[in-house]
């Protein structure tokens, strides 16, 4: 084959696609795309979470049951969650992780930036009010009906700051360690398992906490409630990040 031939059957070859190093970080999702999974995602969460509650009270009066039924179908739907829509968006769909995230990022590392939080954190924050109206839809109740379950102890309040520092700790904690393929199983396990071992039974989310408001129902919250849940889970995020710091120190050579 002569070296014309040669040139023109090299042209007829596609240009391969270039391919990211190997440890790169792949291309992010456009900010529309990844606003849109914390909106989608943090809405079918609250569905999740008030719609197995209305539905637990319909089918026992046993509070104990009741608890148990709104745990379980959490821990499932916010796995599904995370493993749907975490390779968009980091299935965040709560504004502590994602005020973390922007705050262990903001010297350049990887994590959301100011402007993608500011999306972020009302997105979330609209979506947890959708899924409670779609919730109350659901199951024929008063599409909003503020909830007039109070939760104003102080057990309670300190209950929102151990189950949020908690939230936070393992989540940064598998980023540190490289394990956040586990995220789904992990978040979801630790949620369903502070339904228990808090005395709040685990907001640990304050776009999930406003959400809450909008339905008198049994997983609902006061509005009067709200300001001292959200300063809570605030605290408990930097009580979390705090933990991260000092458990997970980086590794110094043997040398030193």
């Amino acid at each position: 084959m002569t070296a014309t031939h040669e040139s023109a059957a090299a042209s007829d070859i596609p240009a391969a696609e270039p391919q990211p190093a190997p440890g790169a970080t792949p291309p992010r999702r456009p900010l529309a795309a990844r606003a849109a999974a914390e909106l989608v995602g943090t809405a079918a969460l609250v569905a999740v979470v008030i719609g197995s509650g209305i539905q637990a009270t319909e089918l026992t009066k046993d509070v104990g049951v009741q608890l148990l039924a709104n745990s379980l179908a959490t821990v499932f739907g916010l796995g599904v969650l995370i493993l749907l829509l975490g390779p968009v968006s980091g299935a965040h769909f709560n504004p502590v992780v994602t005020l973390a995230e922007w705050w262990t990022g903001r010297r350049g590392g990887p994590g959301v930036t100011i402007r993608e939080a500011a999306v972020y954190v009302p997105a979330q924050i609209v979506g947890a009010i959708a899924g409670a109206v779609l919730a109350d839809a659901m199951f024929g109740e008063p599409l909003v009906e503020w909830s007039t379950h109070d939760r104003s102890a102080g057990h309670l309040l300190l209950g929102e700051v151990v189950a949020t520092a908690g939230l936070v700790l393992l989540i940064f904690g598998l980023a540190r360690t490289d394990q956040l393929r586990y995220a789904p199983v992990a978040v979801a396990s630790y949620i369903g398992a502070a339904y228990w071992f808090t005395s709040s039974t685990s907001f640990a989310n304050p776009a999930v906490t406003i959400g809450r408001a909008f339905s008198d129902t049994f997983a609902g919250i006061a509005p009067g409630s709200l300001v001292g849940f959200i300063g809570m889970q605030l605290i408990g995020g930097v009580v979390g990040l705090a933990l991260v710091a000092l458990v997970f120190l980086p590794g110094r050579d043997a040398a030193e």
